[in-house]
């Protein structure tokens, strides 16, 4: 007997994640996780929120442009965060950033994304999945988390457990993150910026980028201002979430959670977390600029978003 969902429809590109792998570079395992980790925070929080004396649940999925079907077998609770993706529950619209009661038989479906481009799908007490090496997030790339290492198919099934309450909360609408088609993203400058001159630096501060169709989780191409390293390439060396690499053809790529552990290419700095998981909610053609930023100022924006996620009450409703 099945206890949890069954998958109707996978959509486009459906993975199970949690917070993600950490500690296992050394042996070339990427970090995984999820692109937009405020939205997949919101989604179990307002599971966890909504089931009394439930633990937090933390394995979530990762719907990208949308097109999810499940059949729950189970009664439980989930909610919907992340891009602007129509959610239906028999048939009848439920809004997002809420947490909604479901029951065993119960259908529920996730249109294409209208804003945004990843949407979080959480239940109270998060999936069942076993970890590989410490997590459950799946890295297709590597064959490794979710069910199988690959994107959740048609007729696999997600295993939780069933949870029951009257009490259901949302996110206020002025506390929910907007996804638009723009994005002015803060970059720390790295030891290699000394490969790139003034002018290079500066033309690469001064333009706008536009986000190409070659965008996945490893990394995000964008095409506008060629810029030039002094450098064709260098030693490959660890490469941080955020990295700004800059090939031989000029045009950056941002790298994302699955990226490859080592790289050659020369980096003039790197994104702020902050700033990737709004990368991760633009569409192919949308526009990114670049603003250098501090180490310290760096650190003062990521403990604000903190303790504002914390700060922030969840309504009743």
């Amino acid at each position: 007997m099945i206890s949890g969902f069954k998958v109707i429809n996978p959509g486009i590109l459906t993975l199970i994640q949690d917070a993600g792998r950490f500690g296992f570079h050394g042996i070339g395992l990427t970090n995984g996780g999820p692109l937009d980790p405020l939205a997949f925070r919101w989604a179990t929080r307002l599971c966890g929120a909504a089931v009394e004396n439930a633990a937090s649940s933390d394995t979530a999925l990762e719907i990208s442009i949308g097109g999810l079907s499940l059949e729950a077998y189970v009664d439980t609770v989930i909610a919907v965060t992340g891009a602007d993706m129509p959610l239906t529950i028999n048939g009848q619209p439920c809004q997002l950033w809420q947490s909604h009661s479901v029951k065993a038989g119960d259908y529920i479906e996730l249109g294409y994304a209208q804003q945004g481009c990843r949407s979080y799908l959480a239940v109270s007490g998060g999936f069942d999945i076993s970890h590989s090496f410490g997590s459950a997030a799946t890295v297709s790339r590597e064959s490794i988390g979710g069910l199988s290492g690959e994107p959740l198919q048609q007729n696999d099934v997600l295993p939780c457990a069933g949870y029951h309450t009257a009490q259901h909360y949302a996110v206020a609408d002025n506390d929910r993150p907007q996804y638009g088609n723009a994005l002015t993203a803060r970059v720390i400058l790295g030891y290699q910026q000394e490969t790139f001159s003034e002018v290079q630096q500066r033309l690469f501060f001064t333009s706008d980028y536009t986000v190409s169709d070659r965008c996945d989780r490893m990394g995000y191409r964008l095409t506008g201002q060629s810029i030039q390293s002094s450098v064709e390439g260098i030693l490959s060396e660890g490469i941080c979430h955020g990295a700004i690499q800059i090939p031989a053809d000029g045009q950056p790529i941002v790298l994302m959670n699955d990226r490859q552990t080592i790289g050659g290419y020369p980096k003039i700095g790197s994104m702020i977390s902050i700033d990737t998981a709004r990368l991760a909610q633009l569409s192919a053609g949308a526009k990114v600029c670049f603003e250098p930023i501090s180490m310290e100022q760096a650190h003062s924006l990521l403990h604000f978003a903190e303790a504002n996620f914390q700060q922030i009450s969840l309504q009743r409703c």
